[in-house]
């Protein structure tokens, strides 16, 4: 399916890259000597590890959360766990201090995830208010005030999103009766009546970025405290 909105944090990506790049370069430091003579003791193996777990958080906090929308659904990705929702499945969606998707989950539950990216805190929803009460003050607007009252970058989001469901919603309901047969077989994001719903499931590699270098730094501190 091609993303017909992604929803990424730049500032979050440009920091994690720049922590990658940190990282990177010690490593070739420590590696190869590029600042001196290169190192291959208990100590340079911690400070490789921890560089190692640092490049995981930056992975997992600063690269991977993305809210994106395709023909499909909806995917959220926080840093830890995936939610794939079909449109079928979405039964709102919302823009406060987070965009939020409420949908429907196995076993006729009812779920709602709350995307990583794109937060905005209660100030920045009351300025937004208060932004649009004075517009329409000023200039009389009412109607326009309203429609952009609490247009904040969360609101706008969720208005995103819904527009694309809305508008690939007849869609699903077509594809339909085609996909019940083969959902209600396999399970494949449906529940036992064959009606589509949400999946969230845990993401590997997530999981691995920081378990993995995160054991390997309790070893070495562990061999170090033993030595």
């Amino acid at each position: 399916m091609t993303p017909q909105l992604t929803i990424r944090s730049t500032a979050a990506r440009v920091t994690a890259y720049a922590w990658l790049a940190f990282a990177l370069l010690n490593l070739l430091d420590l590696g190869v000597g590029i600042t001196g003579s290169a190192r291959y003791d208990l100590t340079s193996a911690t400070v490789a590890a921890l560089l190692l777990l640092g490049s995981g958080i930056a992975y997992v906090i600063g690269l991977r959360p993305a809210i994106v929308a395709d023909e499909a659904g909806v995917a959220v990705r926080n840093p830890l766990r995936d939610v794939r929702v079909p449109w079928r499945a979405v039964k709102e969606v919302t823009g406060d201090t987070a965009v939020s998707v409420r949908f429907a989950g196995p076993g006729g539950a009812e779920l709602r995830t709350r995307a990583w990216v794109l937060q905005t805190s209660p100030r920045a929803q009351a300025k937004a208010e208060a932004r649009a009460r004075r517009d329409a003050a000023e200039t009389g607007r009412a109607a326009m005030a309203a429609q952009v009252r609490g247009r904040t970058p969360t609101a706008y989001a969720a208005q995103q999103i819904t527009e694309i469901g809305e508008r690939h919603r007849p869609a699903a309901e077509t594809a339909k009766t085609a996909k019940t047969a083969k959902a209600a077989t396999d399970g494949d994001g449906a529940d036992g009546d064959g009606a589509e719903t949400g999946r969230v499931s845990w993401s590997v590699p997530a999981v691995a970025a920081l378990a993995v270098p995160a054991a390997l730094v309790v070893v070495l501190i562990v061999v170090a405290a033993v030595g």
